[in-house]
């Protein structure tokens, strides 16, 4: 079995489609053993302890630094012995350490089709607004490992979703959700747990 702790700071919504995945699929061996979250009051939290998922929080509003917190999240991902950390609306940025002592084992999902709309600044509804102002046809989410680059880690899965006329950035987020980072998050996460991606010449290759 392999050990997911998923990062949060918000309402954890895509927490909740890796609940309901290793309810009913599985996640190819792995289990969620622990949640933290940056905030106390994160609803996340809820969804872990209606769950039985244990909940950490290490408050970012504790912490006077990147490096300091960065630390701190260290300590708490390699208390729970983590073999996979999985971003899941985690809205704080971490430093090169996190992400160098869990090389190509911590993955993030973001609203877009990386390359297009990501990077520092593109979270949350800004995506989305970026897209709609654009006027692109099609959107989506892609599922990524982390790495010191924001948004710029090896490529797992990518899903396109149909920007409609009339959408809002509201609108467009939910399709999103629904139709792509729901689905292609749990695979990954399964894909990863089955041994079934490698990361060859900075990019990812699945094999199914």
């Amino acid at each position: 079995m392999k050990n997911i702790v998923v990062l949060v700071s918000g309402g954890g919504t895509n927490l909740q489609a890796l609940i309901d995945a290793e309810k009913t699929t599985g996640l190819g061996g792995g289990k969620i053993t622990c949640v933290i979250s940056s905030k106390p009051d994160a609803y996340a939290l809820t969804r872990a302890k209606e769950n039985g998922i244990k909940g950490v929080v290490v408050n970012r509003k504790e912490y006077a630094d990147v490096a300091s917190y960065s630390k701190a999240i260290l300590d708490a991902i390699n208390e729970e012995k983590a073999d996979l950390v999985v971003y899941a609306g985690f809205m704080t940025i971490l430093d090169e350490t996190v992400c160098n002592a869990y090389k190509y084992k911590m993955m993030n999902v973001h609203p877009a089709l990386i390359p297009s709309f990501c990077g520092k600044g593109f979270y949350g509804l800004h995506v989305h607004e970026a897209a709609l102002a654009k006027g692109v046809k099609l959107s989506g989410a892609t599922v990524h490992f982390v790495t010191e680059e924001c948004d710029g880690g090896p490529i797992i899965i990518q899903k396109a979703v149909e920007v409609k006329n009339g959408d809002t950035p509201e609108t467009l987020q939910r399709r999103i959700m629904e139709q792509a980072e729901w689905k292609i998050l749990p695979k990954a996460v399964t894909l990863f747990c089955e041994g079934k991606i490698t990361v060859e010449n900075g990019k990812a290759i699945v094999r199914e």
